[in-house]
């Protein structure tokens, strides 16, 4: 007589977020414009951005270099509000339900959604590097240097997807996730380096600014292509070290949300 063995716990828990995450990309390439906002949106924003405010601020040829980091840093936290809004349908038209039924491990579901996304983040980031590439951007630095650049980014972004999870859960449509997801991460794009040295910003901005995560990030990638980087010159510890802060803002706001989605998914789903 033949004993079948089931597998371990760890294999099944990846089988179960490696087909969840392949049913969001599935659906993705039923709807490629779905993308739009990891594929046209930064093609769009990168050119507006380099071509118009670039040449009231110091010409677009030396903008590019400096704004490509901050390009990609603003496409990728706005992007993720995508994860709040994908999470919301599935809640919101019973899908969620239906994969409770399912012998599966439940924090898979959310695993899966924040994985596929990620994979989306890895495309948005090839689309600015492309676009910014053909505009005559180029990263200085070692190979290793660009890699980290990059690496950084998708991190943080990983982080911010985990956030946007939270916010699905505790709204009760896609709509209002998006709304409330923009509010909070249009601030966070605009209210930092990204786009503008922050050296001629009002103090209480500048402060903000300067201690903004995604001022972190874009300034440690800019160090590490050794791109134009003003905020090597401000005195703020994130500043004058901004791969260590990148590193801990992106795992800082793991630790808190991920533990906070699984809660949150919890407690939505029982009852």
């Amino acid at each position: 007589m033949t004993t079948i063995t089931a597998p371990p716990a760890r294999t099944r828990r990846l089988v179960d977020v490696a087909v969840l995450t392949g049913r969001n990309l599935t659906h993705i390439a039923r709807e490629p414009l779905r993308l739009s906002d990891v594929v046209i949106q930064p093609v769009v924003f990168t050119l507006l951005f380099v071509y118009i405010l670039g040449s009231a601020v110091s010409g677009a040829g030396s903008y590019t270099q400096f704004a490509i980091a901050g390009l990609l840093g603003m496409n990728l936290a706005t992007s993720a509000v995508g994860t709040a809004i994908g999470l919301s349908g599935d809640l919101a038209t019973g899908v969620i339900d239906r994969f409770r039924t399912l012998p599966i491990w439940r924090p898979a579901i959310l695993v899966g959604r924040t994985v596929s996304d990620l994979l989306g983040a890895i495309l948005c980031s090839a689309t600015v590097a492309a676009t910014g590439l053909a505009m005559g951007w180029r990263p200085h630095g070692t190979i290793a240097g660009a890699i980290g650049g990059f690496g950084l980014f998708l991190l943080f972004s990983y982080a911010l997807t985990w956030g946007c999870t939270c916010l699905a859960l505790v709204t009760k449509s896609a709509e209002s996730a998006q709304g409330i997801g923009l509010v909070i991460l249009f601030p966070l794009a605009f209210i930092s380096n990204a786009l503008v040295p922050t050296g001629h910003m009002p103090t209480v901005f500048r402060v903000v600014a300067d201690w903004n995560p995604l001022s972190a990030v874009t300034t440690a990638a800019r160090h590490l292509w050794a791109n134009p980087n003003p905020s090597a010159a401000i005195h703020a510890w994130p500043m004058q070290h901004p791969v260590e802060a990148a590193l801990l803002w992106s795992i800082a706001l793991l630790a808190i949300f991920a533990p906070l989605a699984a809660r949150l998914y919890l407690r939505r789903t029982t009852g």
